[in-house]
C-alpha cells in the first residue's frame, strides 16, 4: 500500500513522536526501526524540508516534531514520498476519460480510489499511538527503544 521509504518515515516519526519533549537523534531512530542509519538520513531530511521535522546540530541535537502528534496525519506523511499519478487510460480501456469526459466507470473507480486514502487523511501520529499526548509523555517513555 505505501512504499519502503514512506514505511520508515512513519515508523520514524513514531519514534520522534513518543520522545516529543527531546530531539531525537538519526542513530536512535534508525536502531529503533531497523532502518539503515544512511537511507534514514536522507528521508528524515526530506520531512524535515517539508516541515513536518525540525533539524538541530550538535550534541543536543536531533529530530523533533513541527507540529503536535495529533494534527499531524499519515497523509501529510507519505505525501512527502508517494507521487499521486493521474489516470492515463480508461479503466474499461475505451481511451482516455477524465471528470469531464467520464467513462461509466469514471465516478465509481474515483471514489473507490478516494474511499482507499481516506484512513490516511483522518488518522493522526495521536491516533496511531494510541494516547493522547499528555498520555504519551507520562506513560509511553522510551517504548520504542
Amino acid at each position: 500500500m505505501i512504499s519502503s521509504t514512506s514505511d520508515y518515515a512513519l515508523r520514524a516519526i513514531l519514534v520522534i513522536a513518543r520522545e516529543y519533549d527531546r530531539p531525537v537523534r538519526a542513530d536512535e531512530i534508525a536502531g529503533s526501526t531497523g532502518a539503515p542509519r544512511n537511507y534514514l538520513a536522507k528521508t528524515l531530511n526530506a520531512l524535515a524540508k517539508a516541515g513536518i521535522l525540525r533539524s538541530a546540530r550538535g550534541p543536543l541535537g536531533g529530530f523533533s516534531l513541527s507540529s503536535p502528534p495529533e494534527t499531524l496525519t499519515i497523509a501529510r506523511i507519505v505525501d512527502c514520498f508517494e507521487t499521486k499519478k493521474p489516470q492515463a487510460r480508461c479503466l474499461l480501456g475505451t481511451g482516455f476519460c477524465n471528470r469531464e469526459q467520464p467513462c461509466a466507470a469514471h465516478h465509481m473507480w474515483t471514489a473507490i480510489t478516494e474511499s482507499r486514502r481516506h484512513p490516511l487523511t483522518t488518522t493522526t501520529i495521536a491516533d496511531l499511538l494510541g494516547t493522547s499526548r499528555t498520555e504519551v509523555d507520562a506513560t509511553t517513555k522510551g517504548a520504542l527503544r
